[in-house]
């Protein structure tokens, strides 16, 4: 019957993670060995239509400008629609269509926007009205750092020890500080390695116990730095945590590389603007493109000592954004 099916799309941000995790200690529900504190971005997007229809024959996965990646592959988008569908009490097939304003699979978490937009469209679809805390819930199954792309702003994805108990937060929303996120890519490669494969060797390091052991006491730290809004201490911290997460996954057996030269030195060049006057700090996901924090007073400034490097192919500039919403115009 045509009354039961649904159509919805939404709109979800990707993050950037100031205090990040990488390792998991339970796979299967995508429970990280400890919390993060991560800011939505406002111009890496991902838009995601969903449709249930009693007329398809099966799911139908199709991505806009994209070729199907290993990142947000179409079996795991499948196995997250099982999920909505269990949870709705419904069985019929859908259609999927996505598509993102950036460049998928090279540590960007595109799997953060896409799974965030897939679960609140596709919730919705099936005819759920889930709180806030509920879809972070949800699609932290399809995609960890997903949850964090629900709520507005800033965000603390809360570990916990069930699944119930590992959700996110908006901590402070998107206007509560005027810094700015600029990205520099500089390949559009994918990663060979993704993140849920790279993070189950993070045990292996000799260095993971010891950075477990002191995270809670720098969540802490970059609380206290967001609150005051001291941007010096704030910086150096978000620096330091994104080198000590890279040298986690080069000492990991085997060894991941996702710093390139062309990422070494952009990161060699901040340091040296820094000794110029112009504060800003790099951090990095889990791959190539480097992310710029900087204050809005310097946005000009970066945006064209950026610009004049050539390894650089796109840069892309973003406030704090917030955190998934649904649209009223369809992909399809």
């Amino acid at each position: 019957m045509k009354n039961e099916y649904m159509k919805a799309t939404a709109l979800a941000p990707s993050n950037i993670a100031f205090i990040k995790y990488w390792g998991k200690k339970n796979e299967d529900l995508r429970l990280p060995v400890n919390g993060s504190i991560s800011m939505n971005l406002s111009n890496l997007l991902t838009t995601t239509t969903v449709e249930f229809d009693p007329d398809y024959k099966k799911d139908d996965v199709i991505f806009i400008n994209d070729d199907l990646d290993h990142s947000v592959g179409e079996k795991r988008i499948i196995t997250h629609l099982d999920r909505i569908r269990s949870r709705a009490q419904i069985k019929v097939k859908a259609k999927v269509v996505s598509k993102n304003n950036f460049p998928s699979g090279t540590g960007l978490s595109s799997s953060a926007s896409g799974f965030a937009a897939l679960t609140l469209a596709a919730s919705r679809a099936a005819g759920l009205h889930l709180f806030e805390k509920e879809l972070t819930i949800l699609a932290r199954l399809g995609s960890g750092s997903a949850c964090r792309s629900i709520p507005d702003g800033f965000t603390e994805w809360l570990s916990g020890n069930s699944s119930e108990t590992s959700y996110a937060i908006s901590i402070y929303p998107p206007d509560y500080w005027d810094i700015v996120d600029i990205v520099a890519i500089v390949s559009d490669d994918k990663k060979e390695v993704s993140s849920t494969e790279g993070q189950k060797l993070a045990d292996s390091s000799a260095f993971a116990s010891l950075r477990f052991s002191k995270i809670n006491n720098k969540i802490k730290f970059l609380k206290q730095y967001l609150r005051v809004k001291n941007f010096t201490k704030f910086g150096e911290l978000v620096e330091a945590e994104a080198l000590e997460m890279h040298a986690i996954m080069m000492t990991s057996i085997p060894s991941l590389l996702y710093i390139m030269p062309e990422s070494l030195k952009i990161m060699h060049l901040v340091k040296k603007w820094r000794t110029e006057g112009y504060e800003v700090y790099f951090t990095l996901n889990t791959g190539q493109d480097i992310h710029l924090i900087c204050q809005e007073k310097n946005r000009g400034k970066i945006y064209q000592l950026l610009s004049e490097i050539s390894e650089v192919k796109q840069i892309i500039v973003n406030k704090p954004s917030k955190g998934a919403r649904l649209l009223n115009e369809h992909l399809f």
